[in-house]
This record gives C-alpha cells, sequence and structure tokens, in this order.
C-alpha cells in the first residue's frame, strides 16, 4: 500500500475564527501510535476537542480537531507527527511501509547549567525557552545561594539531536538570554552520560501515608476526603456489540491530555484500539473504543476487565497528584504523575508549575525532578521547596488547588 509523504499529516486550517484545526494522520499502525501521537499534540499546547480513529491492524487513520492559540507552530507540529509515524522508505515519490527492525536509539543526554540573579517567575522563564526549543526536562536540580543567585541544573534531551554541535548551544543560550536579560550570569552545556537521569528506587523523602494517597493506582471503594480529582469517571465495558472487539465507553469531565491518558494507559497494557470516537459538549467527554489483547482477542476475563477498568478510572480521577506539605519548618510542592511503560514523561508539567507559581507570585527557593520506582511502577517525582520570605503569600491550599488547575487545563 502506497500514499505519498506529504499526505502522511494533514492539517487544515479553520474555514472560520474559532473552529477547530483538523489534523489528519494516515500511516502504517503500531501498538501505542494513538498515544504517541496525543502525547505530541499535548506537548505543543493543544486540545483535542473531537477525534476519530480506525484501524485494520496494519493501516490507520486518525482525525483530531485541536485548538490552540496563535501561537501555535503548525509547520514544526507536522514533522514532530511525520516522525513519530512508522517508518517509510522512499521511491519516485511514493512511500510504502517498512517494519522497523531495531529500536530506535536512546538519546543523548546533556547538562544544562544556568547561573542567573534571582527575580521572581525566572524558573519559569527559563522552563519556556527550554520548551520552546523542543528540549525535553529529564531532570532538574534548582537552588538559590544567600546572595541572590540561582544556580539552575537541568538534565535535558534534544527533540532536534543538535544540541551536540555549536551553533545549536548558541541558539539556547541566545534565547536564555533574551528572556532573562541582565539577570543571566552565565549559561554552559556539555554531554553527560544517561545513566544520571536513571529511575531511583521508592523517594524515602515521603511521609507512609502520603505515599499511599500519592502513588495508589487502584481505584479504591472510596477516595480519601481533601484529594484533588476530577469529577466523577464512569467507565463501562461490553462484549456483546461486537464479535471480535470489547466496547469501552467513558464519560468524564475534560481536562489537559484527556486523550493523552487514555492511550498511554492503553497502550501499558497493550490493548489495541480498532476503531475508536472521541466528542466533548459542555466540557464533558464521551469516548467509545472498540479494542482488542495483543493476541487479537477481546477482553472475556473478568479479572483483566477490572484490572483494565480500575485503571482506567484512577488515570483520569487523578492523571497527576499535587500535595503541599511541610519540611521542618519550610513548604514544599509535591507532584507527581505515572511515566508510560516506554520510559516517557508527562509533557509540560514543570512548565505548568512554574507558571503556576509564577501567577501566585510565589517564590521558589529549590527545586529536584526525579524518577522514582514505587511499588513496582516508575513515577516523575516534582519537589519544590517554596520561598515563603516573611510570609506564605497565600495558603497552602490555595497553591495546591492552583497547580492542579493549572495542569488539568481548567485555569
Amino acid at each position: 500500500m502506497g500514499i505519498l509523504h506529504d499526505d502522511v499529516v494533514i492539517i487544515t486550517e479553520p474555514e472560520k475564527e474559532g473552529d477547530p484545526t483538523v489534523l489528519t494522520i494516515n500511516c502504517p499502525d503500531k501498538t501505542g501510535l494513538g498515544c504517541d501521537l496525543c502525547r505530541i499534540i499535548l506537548f505543543f499546547g493543544l486540545s483535542i476537542v473531537r477525534g476519530d480513529v480506525s484501524t485494520d491492524g496494519k493501516w490507520c487513520f486518525l482525525v483530531f480537531w485541536v485548538v490552540g492559540n496563535s501561537e501555535t507552530r503548525w509547520g514544526l507540529l507536522k514533522k514532530r507527527l511525520m516522525e513519530t509515524c512508522p517508518s517509510f522508505s522512499s521511491a519516485s515519490g511514493i512511500s510504502f511501509y517498512c517494519h522497523e527492525l531495531q529500536p530506535p536509539k536512546p538519546p543523548d543526554v546533556f547538562l544544562l547549567k544556568f547561573c542567573c540573579y534571582d527575580r521572581q517567575g525566572i524558573l519559569h522563564d527559563v522552563t519556556e525557552v527550554l520548551c520552546e526549543l523542543e528540549l525535553t526536562i529529564k531532570k532538574v536540580k534548582v537552588s538559590t545561594t544567600p546572595d541572590g543567585k540561582v544556580m539552575d541544573l537541568f538534565f535535558v534531551t534534544d527533540t532536534r539531536e543538535l544540541l551536540h554541535t555549536n551553533k545549536r548551544k548558541d541558539e539556547v543560550s541566545d534565547h536564555l538570554k533574551a528572556a532573562t536579560g541582565n539577570a543571566m550570569i552565565s549559561c554552559d552545556i556539555e554531554m553527560v552520560r544517561s545513566e544520571i537521569t536513571a529511575c531511583s528506587q521508592s523517594p524515602s523523602f515521603l511521609p507512609s501515608l502520603l505515599m499511599e494517597d500519592m502513588f495508589h493506582l487502584k481505584m479504591p471503594d472510596e477516595l480519601p476526603s481533601g484529594l484533588l480529582t476530577s469529577s466523577c469517571v464512569s467507565v463501562n465495558m461490553d462484549n456483546s456489540l461486537s464479535p471480535g472487539h470489547t466496547l469501552v465507553q467513558i464519560m468524564c469531565k475534560d481536562h489537559k491530555g484527556l486523550l493523552y491518558d487514555i492511550m498511554r494507559t492503553l497502550k501499558d497494557y497493550n490493548i489495541q484500539i480498532s476503531y475508536g470516537r472521541f466528542s466533548m459538549k459542555q466540557r464533558t467527554c464521551e469516548i467509545d473504543l472498540f479494542i482488542m489483547q495483543a493476541d487479537g482477542k477481546k477482553i472475556l476475563d473478568p479479572s483483566k476487565q477490572n484490572a483494565l477498568k480500575s485503571r482506567l478510572q484512577i488515570e483520569l480521577l487523578r492523571p497527576l497528584r499535587v500535595a503541599v506539605v511541610s519540611k521542618g519548618p519550610d513548604t514544599e510542592l509535591l507532584v507527581a504523575n505515572p511515566v508510560e511503560l516506554s520510559g516517557k514523561g508527562r509533557p509540560l508539567v514543570f512548565y505548568d508549575i512554574t507558571l503556576a507559581l509564577k501567577l501566585l507570585n510565589t517564590g521558589i527557593f529549590s527545586a529536584k525532578i526525579g524518577r522514582h520506582l514505587v511499588k513496582d511502577r516508575e513515577w516523575e517525582v516534582y519537589r519544590v521547596l517554596l520561598d515563603e520570605g516573611d510570609d506564605l503569600p497565600v495558603p497552602r491550599n490555595k497553591i495546591e488547588e492552583r497547580v492542579w488547575k493549572m495542569l488539568m487545563g481548567w485555569e
């Protein structure tokens, strides 16, 4: 089966202002492709308001209706979506599917050391630049010195795979200088061993009760009071409507990355989607998915059904975990999200955290991002020690709520 290269991803502009942009993707299929595509759409700051997915197991056709902002780089988005589709080999202008023979090489990891004078919101300004330049933050250590200077250590990978070149390093430094002005003191970039960002064991800095609340991956009979969650999530499974597929019907409140959360959960379970439809009305989403297991059969085992149903419910109720806790005399913001089994983390989390704190006029004394293994599952954990000054400018519950709403796209 052949297809013109330019037709793999088609971006159709809206006919009138306010209508969504349509992304059409027509390419070979692979398990988890929908997750990978939704992750890129989320990284570009777009919201999916409607979607249709169909595949015969070899070739797939996906349509996403998305809304974004005037600064969306559509050309770059198309390029990234095309790179994610299973590879093609070109012949006389026609592209044909060819199987991936080897897994992709892990990206090189670089240490970006950025030193500057402290000011309100500067960490978010730096993070925004890195996101715009397509540098993925794998690990962070930020500290403030007594003389008012900040040392930011960002362990990053480069989507463009050019950070080893002096030209790319100069581009990063110039953009950081433009964003921070005279506050910037120095910027150095060097390649480091990828093991430096590897996952560590369960975080010992958390109390056992908070550990249980933050890293629970099964749907409890009753959620503890005070937890930040989405509205009621309904997940139903039906094997009577299709001879070869299990129908999963989901109804829930919309949030940033909703379709990504569904797709990554199914990808982790090695579930294939043969047909799916996503629609939204007044921020309530309805999703119908016809799925099957990797062996091509529907899900008949009640224990497997319950496990998948429970996992989908908790992932949609609490795709991220947020808590503000006491750390001795200080106050620490904790945010955690599960990592895909492929090793990919959730996009833009640190960006949203720093933006929420900047809007709250709450300073950051130090920050760390690390990966921890908790109950056989890898988590990305963000620890932000707040700069309270003389007094904390806003109550702790307001900080929790504002960060949660920013992460969920409800601001």
